[in-house]
């Protein structure tokens, strides 16, 4: 797991990526890493946000300070994407290369109740939410965020820049790929694969490989139509 404060021992700056529900929940879970280690591990320096009529607004304390491009003025900084929306998700790495900042310069958030496996491999940018579980061998590439209440099982392996909403189940050996999303509560069976830029509707239940940017729902999961 890269980039987080442990590597450091000191205290971390982050700037927020959005200025949406999931961005104040990560303030929160920033808030809740400080009060579970006693310590002020990590500082909210702001947030970052394309929509002008944020700027300058202050969320739970923290200012919206300008446009994604403006991170480059923020180097002593690291910076965490809070933008996953259903509408938005296949946008994600367009979305964050607007900063133009390096993988280095993201940082790892967990939640201090989430249960993540030892053997478990953890990109950068990854925000990991309340009670997640993630178990042996599990694989998570870059800008992935998991919500709440969702479990990973055991060699599961999830694409970068992937959205996994609350109390999605993944059984074992089961491949997502790039830039998906996988809505609340939906169930993916051992061993199936899931393309590039899909969208596993809400409550799905998944029994069968899904085709790159294909949008299923239903149970069992059937394709809808394209995601664009």
């Amino acid at each position: 797991m890269e980039r987080d404060a442990d590597a450091t021992n000191m205290t971390q700056k982050i700037i927020l990526l959005g200025t949406g529900g999931n961005s104040v929940d990560i303030l929160d879970t920033l808030n809740d890493i400080n009060a579970a280690r006693g310590e002020r591990v990590y500082e909210c320096a702001g947030f970052l946000d394309d929509d002008a009529t944020q700027w300058g607004r202050e969320i739970f304390g923290a200012r919206v300070l300008g446009a994604l491009d403006a991170a480059s003025q923020y180097a002593d900084c690291f910076f965490v994407n809070g933008i996953a929306g259903v509408h938005s998700f296949w946008k994600k790495r367009d979305i964050l290369a607007r900063t133009q900042m390096p993988r280095e310069h993201f940082a790892t958030i967990v939640h201090p109740t989430a249960s993540v496996s030892r053997s478990a491999r953890i990109g950068n940018g990854v925000v990991i939410f309340q009670h997640v579980t993630i178990t042996t061998n599990v694989t998570i590439g870059d800008h992935v965020m998991i919500l709440p209440n969702t479990v990973i099982s055991h060699d599961d392996v999830i694409g970068e820049y992937t959205s996994i909403a609350g109390g999605v189940a993944l059984s074992g050996n089961v491949r997502v790929g790039e830039s998906c999303y996988i809505g609340s509560h939906a169930s993916i069976k051992e061993g199936v694969t899931i393309g590039n830029g899909a969208l596993i509707g809400l409550g799905s239940v998944v029994l069968r490989d899904v085709a790159e940017n294909c949008v299923v729902v239903g149970n069992p999961a059937r394709v809808l139509r394209n995601v664009k």
